[in-house]
């Protein structure tokens, strides 16, 4: 006895009854219910797809390929960067490696930020990062500060002593043109900038 549709997916043709006229039916039957099936099942799975993915093709396309192409940039003027801490901002000027300025060893640094953007950001985390990210790649470490709960001062302090960098960054750096020395110090560090893709 067959109790539920499902019942019919395990049936076969074969000899069902002596009569084969009766048994012929039964066989016909049998097929046309297989291909009845698949083809609710197929409307269904189409359905589906379309509510999970959703329905993007407009009236009259049948298909929609679509192609993705990968391409490099080299950063030029004009171009948007940003941190992680809302500090954006548009590159200026593009120089050659031996124009920037360096360190008392002639290491140059890779980019120089407007410094007029701490504080109208008012955002002391990307100080954090900048002093702490350069301590943390002298220590080989990574380093969370939380925003309610993060790093004291002491801390900070302790880390970038025991990793030789000087104090909240402050370093003496000369002019890659002149060779001469910046009459102030800067704020050093290592950060993490993007250029920003919608560009």
């Amino acid at each position: 006895m067959l109790y539920a549709v499902e019942d019919f997916a395990h049936l076969s043709k074969g000899q069902w009854v002596a009569d084969d006229a009766t048994n012929k039916m039964v066989n016909d039957l049998i097929h046309n219910y297989k291909i009845k099936l698949n083809d609710l099942q197929g409307a269904l799975r189409r359905e589906k797809f379309t509510i999970t993915v959703g329905d993007e093709l407009p009236a009259g396309i049948l298909k929609l390929a679509k192609v993705y192409i990968a391409k490099k940039r080299k950063l030029k003027v004009g171009d948007k960067m940003a941190g992680r801490h809302g500090n954006k901002g548009i590159v200026a000027r593009i120089v050659r490696h031996e124009d920037m300025p360096f360190f008392e060893d002639g290491t140059p640094v890779d980019i120089v930020l407007n410094p007029l953007g701490v504080p109208s950001r008012m955002n002391i985390g990307q100080i954090y990062e900048t002093v702490l990210g350069w301590a943390g790649m002298n220590l080989g470490r990574k380093f969370a500060t939380p925003i309610f709960d993060g790093a004291s001062l002491d801390e900070i302090n302790a880390l970038t002593d025991e990793a030789g960098v000087p104090r909240f960054g402050h370093t003496h750096l000369y002019d890659g043109g002149t060779g001469e020395r910046f009459h102030q110090a800067a704020t050093v560090g290592v950060i993490y900038m993007l250029k920003l893709g919608h560009m």
